[in-house]
């Protein structure tokens, strides 16, 4: 390990020979199919150890950088996690280390589109299922969103936390986190509010509270006409069809309103452009399990179907996750062909790489 950490290269492939109970990169897997080695590497792009060598750094930087940010987003949604970690990753090294050289306002610019960077990071972890990493570096995003004293970023970190609580199915630790964040509502831009309001929207959802869900979502919605802010970071509210209805259907379906469901997910699925594949697979997912509390198996199989072969494209361990969810809808017909159909469907995953 020091000299991976020295090189950023592991010791057989430096030519030393492993000592006899030394275990290869390839050999250690990151829950979410994560290479280690690539879990390991990115880690290290935030604790990056010693002072930088002096030098001046130029302003238009933090554009230059925020403009790379938004054709990351974009290409998330086509891509998927697996390719944007590293190149992501090594951006943010690079912030950090000008972060560190520069001074005054620049230094603050950069310390906010480095939040905004960090942040990206831990969503691709959480993308990739490596829950363990999306909190190391939602946590980074926390550290350098309290850095730069600015309120919309400490708000949105706290959002960011609270997205890996929902994914771990903390209701309570979700709904703290973001009480915490509209603790100083007044400050917030409607942005941040409105993220705030969904995110708890899923606490409430995971607590069992229907009437909390459709309260925190409609006021959510009264807010989504004023957000007009240029922040560069938090936009899928405005760039997502429908985003507050697909939250509203995410909650319905996490409590088993079927029918409610179904009906929010195909006015969805009616606006989400061709282009936004891994969202319109994970809706297309959550949209089967609704299908199979509705009890229409056929339909959920069929819909189960297109986000599996999206699912092995993107490489989103938060498609499988819905499907794994799907698998448990459908368990009513296990043995009958319907359900043999969709065990055909979902092995064709790992049969296709999706492991």
């Amino acid at each position: 390990m020091a000299l991976h950490s020295a090189f950023g290269i592991w010791p057989e492939d430096l030519g030393f020979e492993p000592p006899a109970d030394w275990v290869a990169a390839e050999e250690h897997p990151v829950p979410g199919g994560l290479d280690q080695r690539v879990s390991v590497s990115v880690t290290a792009a935030a604790l990056t150890a010693g002072p930088v060598a002096r030098r001046h750094v130029d302003p238009a930087l933090i554009d230059y950088f925020e403009q790379q940010l938004e054709g990351h987003y974009r290409a998330d949604m086509l891509l998927g996690p697996h390719d944007l970690i590293g190149t992501v990753s090594a951006q943010y090294e690079l912030i950090d280390r000008l972060t560190r050289a520069a001074k005054g306002d620049t230094r603050r610019g950069l310390l906010r589109v480095g939040a905004a960077y960090a942040a990206l990071v831990g969503w691709l972890y959480q993308d990739a299922g490596d829950l363990g990493a999306a909190t190391f570096w939602r946590g980074i995003t926390q550290e350098i969103a309290t850095r730069s004293r600015d309120p919309q970023l400490i708000g949105y970190s706290l959002v960011n936390l609270a997205q890996v609580r929902t994914d771990l199915g903390d209701g309570h630790g979700v709904v703290d986190l973001c009480e915490a964040a509209l603790e100083h509502r007044s400050a917030l831009a409607p942005k941040v509010q409105v993220m705030a309001l969904q995110q708890q929207a899923h606490g409430a959802s995971l607590g069992r509270d229907r009437n909390a869900v459709d309260r925190l979502i409609d006021e959510a919605t009264e807010l989504l006409g004023r957000v007009d802010d240029d922040l560069p970071w938090g936009n899928a509210c405005r760039r997502t069809p429908g985003y507050l209805e697909v939250q509203r259907a995410t909650c319905y379906g996490r409590l088993g309103l079927g029918a409610e469901a179904m009906a929010l997910w195909s006015e969805v699925l009616a606006t989400v452009p061709v282009t936004a594949r891994r969202d319109r697979g994970v809706f297309l997912a959550r949209q089967a399990t609704a299908a199979a509390l509705s009890q229409a198996p056929d339909q959920a199989v069929e819909l189960g179907r297109e986000a599996a072969g999206i699912a092995v494209d993107t490489g989103s361990m938060r498609m499988r996750r819905e499907l794994d969810t799907l698998r448990r809808a459908m368990a009513p017909w296990h043995d009958e062909p319907v359900g043999q159909d969709l065990d055909v469907v979902l092995a064709s995953m790992t049969g296709r790489g999706m492991t």
